[in-house]
């Protein structure tokens, strides 16, 4: 089913050019790949297979629309790499989904698992659709004819899906429940970041943005960082961004910024997250809370803070705007924040970069927590789940700082040689088959 087949012969990305190439987030994913093979020595033969995901599928998604008109979307799966163990990698509704992009995710995926030592390879899917403008029967529809149509290729130790960007624990639930009914029993083990009614993990929906808390404490302490005299500003406030700002506030940072898709607001004496919470869940949009005042959308990135928190999109930092930042931390939430040419004007900085395989992987941490409990039907406590969870983030943390000291390497090439290097040796010490 694999849609791209690669031989030792080819250089990297050759065969996938016409398939992947074309977007801008898949290049870069490459470009990073292609340095850190350079730094590692790595065979260009386990290297052209990296750089290629092992198989890609693309569906129409046909739904019968509220107004009685069919109206068929474009679903993507992309399963970077097997080797590890079952695929892992979220689901996202978003117009801007295709199959470059979703390539790249399922590739950074895979250097996540690795720098977590996780038996997963990468994978994500994702469907391109304004989830927004789609009311809760049609996205019903949607996901589970999306998962009929992705059904070949998905199994609890095939392919594990998770929410992403515009899914959430009741998108999870539908496939659960579609796909249990194919198989003629309960299965959920085949999704993480359900309900906990249904085997979700307690914690499992904070467990990204506390990841990325973890990661920024560490960094405190290492600078010297007092968390009460500290300030950040968050770009993104949605599953992720929300629990970031929840956290850092609870540890006494004041948040003094935040965005997302509508609009960005600024208060100097820092905003009432519980508040800006309370407001946005009532349907209220986040640019018209009345304790902070409205700034411009691209000042958000160049607000002056000590940590900044880019937990939406990939590349708002770019070459443009990398020399602007007024932080002493980045700490990517999002995957692929930031281009290669801004990372090369950063790494001019003392800018403290927290790269996003390292930053954002308490996700799929606690995933991978679920996935276990629902295998073995024993579920753990919440206190239970987030202890693990600082334990793996802090040791992964510091492995990449341990490296990045002793090889005097950025800390984003660090993490991404731990992550790529763990696969390569896996691919390497399996073979080739036949």
């Amino acid at each position: 089913m694999s849609l791209v087949q690669t031989s030792a012969s080819d250089p990297p990305c050759s065969a996938s050019l016409s398939l992947f190439d074309s977007s801008p987030v898949y290049r870069m994913a490459c470009q990073q790949l292609a340095t850190v093979a350079s730094i590692l020595h790595l065979d260009p033969n386990i290297v052209s297979r990296l750089m290629v995901p092992k198989r890609s599928l693309v569906v129409a998604v046909p739904i019968r629309r509220d107004t009685g008109e069919t109206h068929t979307f474009i679903g993507f799966r992309v399963q970077h790499s097997l080797t590890s163990g079952a695929s892992k990698g979220g689901l996202r509704y978003s117009p801007a989904v295709d199959l470059g992009e979703v390539a790249a995710l399922s590739m950074w995926m895979s250097w996540k698992c690795g720098i977590m030592n996780l038996p997963f390879g990468g994978a994500k899917g994702g469907i391109a659709c304004d989830p927004a403008t789609l009311s809760r029967g049609e996205l019903e529809r949607l996901t589970r004819r999306y998962t009929e149509e992705v059904l070949s290729i998905i199994g609890p130790r095939v392919d594990v899906m998770a929410p992403d960007m515009g899914t959430d624990e009741q998108t999870m639930a539908w496939i659960y429940d579609t796909y249990s009914m194919k198989v003629g029993y309960a299965c959920p083990e085949i999704v993480t970041g359900k309900p906990v009614e249904l085997g979700g993990c307690v914690g499992r929906r904070e467990a990204t943005g506390r990841g990325v808390v973890f990661c920024i404490q560490e960094a405190f302490d290492e600078l010297g960082i007092r968390p009460h005299e500290a300030t950040a500003v968050v770009q993104g406030f949605g599953n992720v961004g929300s629990v970031v700002c929840q956290e850092l506030q609870q540890r006494g940072v004041k948040v003094v910024a935040v965005g997302d898709r509508y609009g960005s607001i600024y208060n100097e004496q820092g905003i009432d997250i519980a508040t800006l919470q309370k407001f946005v869940a009532a349907g209220n949009f986040l640019k018209d809370f009345p304790e902070a005042q409205r700034i411009p959308d691209d000042q958000l990135l160049t607000t002056p803070c000590t940590v900044l928190v880019p937990a939406a999109l990939e590349r708002v930092i770019t070459a443009t705007n990398a020399g602007k930042l007024r932080c002493r931390i980045l700490a990517e939430a999002a995957n692929g924040p930031t281009t290669p040419e801004a990372d090369a004007i950063l790494n001019q900085t003392d800018i403290y970069v927290i790269p996003d395989v390292l930053c954002n992987a308490g996700g799929v941490t606690v995933s991978y927590f679920e996935w276990v409990q629902d295998l073995q039907q024993f579920m753990w406590s919440e206190a239970q789940v987030n202890e693990k969870l600082r334990e793996l983030m802090l040791k992964a943390f510091r492995q990449v700082r341990a490296l990045a000291k002793n090889k005097n390497l950025p800390n984003r090439l660090a993490a991404l040689s731990l992550g790529v290097q763990k696969v390569a040796i896996e691919k390497q010490k399996r073979g080739l088959f036949p």
